[in-house]
């Protein structure tokens, strides 16, 4: 999400920070590749000057200039500002005054930027979440396979869906047949069905063009007005750029729309309709669809979203995920294995289908503070489980639950056994059982070092570290720069005691 934007802004954001104290000249010249990387991200030049000015105008005051740590301060700004201009949350739903429901969302958007797809996952967003009982109507009678589409969604979510074959609505009206009027009937009855059936929102889905047209407007046009929604959602497809702004304005010009919907920002390797749209249209952003699944689809944050951008995570959104993909229960259960180590590769590839569950590696990594800078510029391509889960699902029931059998005089078959019932090479198998088993070293580690308010004492760290796998290369690497100094002493004894060993 937002790679290229986030990698163009944090580049700019490292050279305008790396001089020191902030300046109004310092401050020029790194803005200009903010200006840069915001208008290669697809942004509007009128949102980038707007929001370049309002930079500017927040670093160069007094309060950062006599900051301690300038660079600190300017991520700051460029986040306060990000925020204002994504912001501010409002992932309410309007509901329709006591006695006159069910509540009313009309879903519009241009054909193919997925609204039949999110009208399905807002709806299951309602019934999970909201614990409402949500009717779908097929209001899109110019699309062939759209009604089939929502029907098929419907019966997935277990959630009822109102449709009408298209032209059977001539029946009973009076006057000029129009398709509009088709549209606003199928709405009409859909309202009537829900009310009867106890059904407390509807959802509408309603017929989208290749471009915003005089026929498409009159038709949602007509379904507003005889139907009067409490909600009015744009949906945009955010990989379109300027494109979807352009659109979304197009649309509350003739709607007044009540708030958008983006889509596809699992793909978006730029994200600038993100940050265009709500100072565009002046509204705001409800939700955003992170992936095809019926359960991709989050309430819109600002504040993560530009922590995401900056490359500082976000921790809140990881948290919600895992609880509600994770349960408690079977969380506790699994850290007391490993903590007892009686952890095994069941245990381990459990493990890995709760972390499927919550979503794409890619976008989970992005989730934690510093991990897109550590990443290096490492893509991940959302294979990545795979071979583990190939290689672990290939092992027999005894050598999951005793991974100390892959370590014996056995071990050589088994391994190639397992390799070519994977499809991996026996390298790999060596690989996943090496780092099995430093996961589990490092956990008794830990376990070994006692209260880990200890770490915070004076070289409490020092001492840890050498008992962890890699740390001594870690305490070899800060000497040479210049660190803690190597306790000669404990070497000397050290080499003693493995010579003593191997005379053995």
């Amino acid at each position: 999400m937002f790679n290229q934007l986030s990698e163009s802004l944090q580049g700019a954001l490292g050279r305008l920070t790396s001089g020191g104290k902030l300046t109004e000249k310092n401050i020029d010249e790194g803005l200009r590749e903010v200006r840069k990387a915001l208008l290669e991200a697809d942004v509007s030049i009128a949102v980038v000057r707007e929001f370049v000015e309002r930079v500017k105008d927040a670093a160069v005051g007094e309060k950062v200039i006599e900051g301690v740590n300038p660079s600190q301060q300017i991520v700051k700004v460029v986040n306060d500002e990000l925020v204002r201009l994504m912001g501010p949350i409002d992932t309410r739903i309007q509901e329709a005054p006591p006695g006159q429901g069910p509540t009313l969302i009309m879903m519009v958007g241009l054909q193919g930027c997925g609204k039949t797809t999110t009208t399905g996952k807002l709806a299951k967003y309602l019934v999970e979440k909201k614990k409402r009982k949500p009717l779908l109507v097929a209001a899109d009678l110019q699309r062939p396979a759209a009604i089939d589409q929502l029907k098929v969604l419907g019966e997935t979510l277990g959630v009822p869906v109102y449709s009408e074959k298209p032209g059977t609505q001539k029946k009973g009206l009076t006057g000029m047949f129009k398709r509009g009027t088709q549209a606003a009937l199928v709405c009409q009855n859909g309202l009537k069905h829900a009310r009867e059936t106890g059904r407390d929102i509807v959802i509408l889905d309603t017929a989208g063009r290749l471009q915003i047209d005089e026929e498409l407007m009159a038709e949602l046009s007509d379904v507003k007005t005889r139907l009067k929604p409490q909600n009015v959602f744009l949906v945009c497809d955010a990989m379109t750029g300027q494109d979807a702004v352009k659109s979304a304005k197009g649309f509350n010009d003739q709607l007044d729309v009540d708030g958008v919907i983006l889509t596809k920002l699992d793909g978006d390797a730029r994200g600038g309709a993100a940050l265009s749209i709500k100072a565009v249209t002046g509204k705001t952003i409800k939700f955003i669809g992170t992936g095809e699944k019926l359960d991709r689809l989050e309430e819109f944050r600002p504040e993560g979203m530009a922590q995401r951008i900056l490359g500082m995570g976000d921790v809140v959104r990881l948290v919600e995920i895992a609880q509600e993909h994770i349960k408690q229960e079977d969380a506790e259960k699994s850290a007391h294995r490993l903590m007892t180590g009686k952890w095994n590769f069941d245990d381990f590839l459990n493990q890995l289908q709760m972390v499927k569950k919550m979503g794409p590696l890619k976008q989970l990594m992005g989730m934690i503070p510093g991990m897109s800078n550590m990443m290096g510029g490492i893509e991940l391509t959302g294979d990545e489980l795979k071979p583990v889960e190939a290689i672990i699902s290939s092992m027999t029931k005894q050598e999951r639950k005793d991974p100390d059998l892959l370590s014996g005089r056995t071990a050589g078959s088994r391994k190639r056994r397992i390799a070519k019932g994977s499809g991996c090479d026996v390298r790999d198998v060596n690989n996943l059982v090496k780092q099995f088993k430093a996961m589990k070293r490092m956990v008794a580690q830990f376990q070994n070092m006692g209260d880990l308010s200890s770490l915070m004492t004076p070289g409490g760290i020092e001492k840890a570290l050498p008992q962890l796998p890699g740390g001594k290369a870690l305490m070899r690497q800060n000497q040479r720069r210049g660190g803690v100094k190597p306790d000669r002493k404990k070497q000397k004894q050290n080499r003693r005691k493995n010579k003593r060993k191997r005379r053995k």
